[in-house]
């Protein structure tokens, strides 16, 4: 966060008299609590939990049951407080303001006992003219009021009619009314996390001082001429001018490595203004556009604006530009009703492969670029290429974002409105209006966010009925809808950018919804737009229980995180799977006894009569069930990319749900709280690869579908293994003639009766297993995918196997040679609380050796992996 500040200091500098001063208000403030019986320093930004926590006045706020012990501090009445010094005469500038990036959330602000305003969305900058009321040495308060109590109260006022729910399930041991709040929607609790409503400065603060004019803001948009074929660039600059004469002057706009440099004259009338410039970018070069992740290079090119103004006011801003073209397709699709929905980025499909981002802690402060970097650097490493930010959270930190753009991860950002009916009062209204309005302006120039969409699930919450709405008034609450999403949500964000999509709600059937007033009657119909998909009960090992949908933004199955991560929060009496502690972290109704009863489709429960020993067993074989859940449906979606079967087909995205965790806690999450790899994330890097095998059986018959995310045609061998479960030694092996793999499509490769499959070696589908991988006539080209023929809890020949590790360091890495004394399901290495993240994991082993490497994320030593490795594989938990 650092660097933006000295840029905004840098900014303000100019000439021989500065043209603004900005002082920092970062750092220590009083924190009071509402009767004043406590009172205590905290760090800004921050948040009044973990100002406590901070100072040993409460335990860690994810230990055991905290959630429930600390529910006091949401339901008190904060104050902060600072006394300040400006470090110069404040009578010599003509402005001077106040501004808050973030305030979470219901506050009235104080200077020197004066009420200067309130502030009622977290999502929101504020800006307050202090001018008269500033002074040399300044005392500034902020009265918090609890957001649980505002919640209440302002539903209570909302006497016409209920806007629903009211309260989360009671097994979320949540706060109620969260709909009437601009704020954080899951900090009152969701079925993945915990109920923490935070009170504080959560952004940064800061007053500013100029005279003449001020640059408030500074946003810009590349656009491509689609008839001239040359790119262009919009650029909005927004000022105060407080001079009572207008201000002249000159912009001059660089960018050097496009050789483009223009100049043009400008005057500023008094008041608050607008300058939009329209840059034509240099024919003559060429410009290397942004690719997602495992498309292409994400080249960026350095922006200089100087404004060199009347009085020798000279302001300059520096940014970088990324090029490249969204489209969202939504057209006829020959063979099948309905309509595509798909992404072109620079006017090539792509299929978007990703998961779903939550906010990465309950306390935003605690979220640092390390951890950002660590999980989002986890994303491009399991070969994703999306992530969309889901809109129960948060819009995120700009760190974010711009990390996003490096990596090559497309975003699909949803507006903060989730899982509920919203209120459309004035007020509300407005709030929302000035919440889209500055987040559209602060997040629109990053090539990474390629579509806003307007809320999550509610489209499919009204016109499902998930309240029991009388049908007799269903009518208020579709206008609601409209008037919110639509007559105020879309019509700014389409205003304001026009270089991308907006889709009014996720899951919705994009322009069939919109034909329909907004809301289709079925907002699931896989034949248009998005779906959110998630079956527990089915059995996930059969992809016919999967939706042929043009798009799968939500999909899912929970599991445990691993015991080094629950360890650090609950104690002794707490580690065991039927717990009360167990109970109180899984927040989805039945979760725990649903996980079991997937995994006992496929693989014996574990069986040891050692507690402990029985807890990690579950805990193994919850991740193992959920990465095969996961594995299997992705799978299904990806080679569904370019067939049409039973007028059903052309998926062309997969986001499961959902990426990161929040806490400590049973999820549907691929990287644990602190972002440790579940199993689910080392599957995920095999089947989101770019050239992949998927293999499954349809009626008695054996396929395996080639999948190409690559632009160029590519020439592939494919090799099909039978191997039995009592050898190291394969039974057979079968390699076919060269295959074409067309650029970004799915084709079959192969097919065979799996009885012609079972008669090599005398096979019985218990008895067997099936591997296969792609190559050239000298190089391997994807790893090697497996299919079972049976469930594994019938297989016939599996031997308990002793796998041993012979560990050394190689560079940055740590090598790992495993030697294994028979074939082995799901091998998982755990190093504990050691961080880092291995190359593979969760694998079949079905030779005597393999090499592994680890990289760790912390400095660490090869005694230290000998001391905290633990080998796990099926057979060792019966």
């Amino acid at each position: 966060m650092c660097p933006r500040l000295l840029l905004l200091l840098a900014l303000c500098g100019a000439g021989p008299t500065a043209a603004a001063r900005s002082v920092s208000l970062r750092g220590v403030w009083r924190i009071r609590s509402g009767n004043g019986s406590l009172e205590l320093p905290g760090e800004v930004p921050g948040c009044v939990h973990m100002a406590l926590f901070q100072r040993n006045l409460i335990q860690d706020p994810y230990y055991r049951f905290n959630d429930l012990n600390y529910r006091w501090i949401s339901l008190d009445n904060w104050t902060y407080s600072k006394e300040f010094k400006v470090p110069f005469d404040v009578s010599k500038w003509q402005k001077v303001n106040l501004i808050f990036e973030g305030v979470d959330t219901v506050t009235e602000v104080l200077l020197n006992n004066v009420s200067i305003g309130n502030t009622n969305n977290m999502f929101k900058r504020y800006s307050f003219d202090i001018t008269s009321v500033v002074q040399a040495v300044n005392v500034i308060e902020l009265h918090f009021q609890s957001p649980v109590l505002y919640a209440a109260q302002q539903s209570r006022a909302h006497s016409s009619y209920p806007v629903p729910p009211d309260c989360p399930p009671s097994v979320q041991k949540g706060e109620c009314h969260v709909n009437f709040i601009r704020k954080e929607q899951s900090s009152f609790s969701w079925d993945w996390g915990p109920s923490f409503p935070t009170q504080g400065i959560w952004k940064d603060v800061r007053l500013e001082a100029y005279n003449i004019c001020h640059l408030n803001d500074f946003t810009f948009s590349p656009i491509y001429d689609n008839h001239a074929q040359e790119w262009n660039l919009e650029i909005e600059s927004f000022f105060d001018v407080v001079s009572s004469k207008p201000v002249s002057g000159q912009v001059i706009v660089e960018i050097p490595k496009l050789q483009t440099q223009q100049t043009y004259s400008i005057e500023l009338q008094p008041g608050e203004r607008i300058v939009e410039l329209f840059v034509k970018i240099n024919k003559n070069i060429t410009v290397e556009t942004w690719w997602p992740h495992g498309h292409g290079s994400q080249i960026g090119y350095n922006m200089t604006i100087h404004f060199n103004l009347d009085k020798g006011l000279k302001l300059k801003k520096s940014a970088k530009v990324y090029f490249r073209t969204v489209e969202l397709i939504e057209e006829p699709i020959q063979g099948s009703p309905g309509l595509s929905f798909y992404f072109k980025i620079n006017g090539f499909p792509i299929f978007l492969k990703g998961s779903n981002w939550i906010p990465v802690d309950s306390f935003q402060d605690r979220v640092t670029s390390d951890v950002l970097w660590l999980l989002l650097q986890s994303v491009v490493d399991a070969n994703m290429n999306t992530l969309r930010v889901w809109g129960g959270g948060i819009y995120e930190q700009d760190e974010f974002y711009e990390l996003c753009d490096e990596l090559g991860i497309m975003v699909w950002q949803d507006f903060m409105f989730a899982c509920a009916l919203y209120p459309t009062d004035e007020s509300f209204m407005d709030s929302v209006s000035a919440e889209v309005a500055y987040q559209v302006r602060r997040l629109k120039s990053h090539p990474s966010i390629i579509t806003w969409s307007g809320n999550n699930e509610n489209e499919a919450a009204l016109m499902m009925n998930w309240y029991n709405i009388d049908v007799s008034h269903l009518d208020i609450y579709i206008k609601d809808y409209v008037r919110l999403y639509v007559e105020n949500i879309r019509k700014i964000v389409l205003a304001v950018d026009k270089t991308r999509p907006f889709i009014t709600s996720s899951p919705t059937n994009g322009l069939k919804s919109i034909r329909e007033g907004w809301l289709s009657p079925n907002p699931y119909d896989t034949n248009f737009g998005d779906v959110h998909f998630y079956d527990y009960v089915s059995d996930c090992w059969d992809w016919k229980t999967f939706p042929k949908a043009r798009f799968i933004s939500e999909y899912g199955y929970q599991s445990w995180p691993s015991f080094s991560t629950l360890e650090k929060v609950s104690t002794e009496e707490d580690w065991s799977y039927k717990s009360r502690f167990s109970l109180h972290r899984q927040h989805h109704e039945n979760g725990n006894n649903e996980m079991l009863l997937q995994a006992e489709l496929h693989f014996k429960l574990p069986q040891s009569t050692d507690p402990l020993r029985a807890f990690k067993d579950t805990i193994y074989l919850t991740q193992v069930m959920q990465a095969q859940c996961v594995k299997t449906e992705t799978e299904f979606y990806r080679r569904s990319r370019s067939e049409i079967v039973n007028r059903q087909g052309h998926t062309m995205g997969a986001l499961y749900w959902q990426l990161n965790d929040i806490w400590q806690a049973p999820s549907w999450a691929s990287l644990e709280y602190g972002g440790k790899w579940k199993m689910l994330h080392y599957f995920a890097r095999h089947f989101f690869a770019p050239l992949l095998p998927v293999g499954f059986e349809n009626q008695g018959v054996f396929f395996v579908y080639g999948v190409s995310d690559f632009h160029l045609d590519c020439t592939v061998i494919l090799t099909v293994r039978v191997h039995s479960w009592s050898s190291l030694k394969p039974l057979c092996s079968h390699v076919t003639k060269h295959f074409v793999i067309k650029a970004g499509e799915a084709v079959r490769l192969y097919q065979e009766p799996v009885s012609q499959l079972l008669r090599c070696g005398n096979c019985t589908r218990q008895s067997c297993v099936v591997s296969f991988y792609l190559s050239t006539d000298s190089k391997l080209l994807s790893s090697t995918n497996y299919h079972f023929l049976s469930s594994l809890k019938e297989a016939v020949g599996l031997h308990k196997a002793r796998i041993t590790a012979i560990i050394s360091q190689q560079e940055d890495a740590f090598v790992f040679d495993l030697e294994t004394s028979a074939v082995a399901p799901f091998v998982w290495l755990d190093v504990g609380s050691i961080p880092g993240r291995f190359s593979d994991n969760g694998f079949l082993m079905t030779e005597k050796k393999r090499t592994i490497l680890f990289y760790p994320w912390k400095l660490t030593s090869k005694s230290e992996l000998e001391q905290s490795l633990h080998v796990t594989s099926l057979t060792d938990i019966y």
